[in-house]
């Protein structure tokens, strides 16, 4: 099956290889003139701008887009739109908003294309692994991609699924990501209370590798998390500062809008926040209030 790639970046470069490899024939895009010279190497087609890309797919034609989310994917769709006639489709594999997602699927329709939102799970791992999709927009725009998706992930028969309607695929990928962040900081407070208790002398690598094999917290985050402790123990140079890209708040967000309690995605996420103030303003505050009520002793700052 034909397929354009807009975006090679890891990811989409990683798609791309695994799905020339698959048998199918892709064109590829990106801004980058570099990148397109990767991918031609690994067997694919390449583009030298969304004109070029358009004039050598057949119609209808299939174009999935990988990169960022907010203005640069929309900035794309609106291009394509312009570009596109009548029957093709266009695949979202970013991390778009759902809300973006079904604005921009409305735009396209009055121009009589469709789009598929694709939440895409697998990150530098999909290559060998495969990729985890959810699927959201027309069933039987779906249903003539299939064997694109079908390539992509870990198998025809898993790994992927249509979610619904246009917007469902990306607002199952922001709850799984949510889910994500939950997890991770449950593992990583685990392993900092481990760490703390110095008595035992713990080897935290070595627990990790116990858990890993019948545990009920088994998982490919704990297997990755091993990887990491056994790499470095104590974590040396690695800033405690932890980015995010938009989905957990998205989460959080939808959470209250829809009254569904979710403590601990939301502390989660107010943990990577956290992380990131580095005069810590707040916990100098709370000192100083605790100064001011109790008279307790402030701690001077070195």
């Amino acid at each position: 099956m034909q397929l354009g790639m807009v975006g090679l970046g890891k990811m989409g470069a990683n798609m791309t290889e695994r799905l020339v490899t698959g048998g199918h024939e892709v064109i590829g895009y990106d801004r980058n003139p570099a990148a397109v010279e990767r991918v031609v190497g690994i067997g694919a087609g390449g583009a030298g701008s969304l004109e070029d890309l358009v004039a050598q797919l057949e119609s209808p034609r299939h174009i999935w887009v990988m990169v960022p989310a907010g203005d640069p994917t929309i900035s794309t769709l609106q291009a394509l739109a312009g570009l596109l006639e009548p029957g093709c489709t266009v695949l979202d594999g970013g991390n778009s908003n759902y809300k973006d997602t079904m604005r921009m699927a409305a735009a396209l329709a009055g121009e009589g294309v469709h789009l598929l939102d694709v939440g895409t799970s697998g990150g530098i791992w999909g290559l060998t692994e495969g990729y985890s999709m959810m699927v959201g927009g027309d069933a039987a725009a779906v249903e003539r991609l299939r064997p694109i998706f079908e390539t992509l992930a870990p198998s025809p028969t898993t790994g992927w699924g249509h979610m619904g309607p246009v917007g469902s695929g990306h607002f199952v990928k922001m709850i799984h990501n949510g889910i994500e962040y939950g997890i991770m900081q449950s593992y990583a407070e685990g392993f900092a209370i481990l760490h703390d208790k110095e008595e035992f002398g713990l080897d935290l690598a070595q627990i990790g590798r116990v858990w890993q094999h019948g545990s009920v917290v088994r998982s490919w985050l704990l297997d990755l998390t091993v990887e990491a402790l056994e790499e470095n123990p104590a974590m040396d140079g690695i800033a405690p500062y932890v980015p995010d890209s938009g989905e957990g708040r998205w989460t959080v967000a939808e959470a209250i809008d829809l009254d569904v309690a979710a403590p601990v995605i939301t502390l989660a996420l107010m943990g990577r926040i956290g992380s990131r103030d580095e005069v810590e303003f707040s916990h100098r505050v709370l000192s100083a209030m605790r100064g001011k009520f109790g008279g307790h002793a402030v701690k001077k700052e070195e």
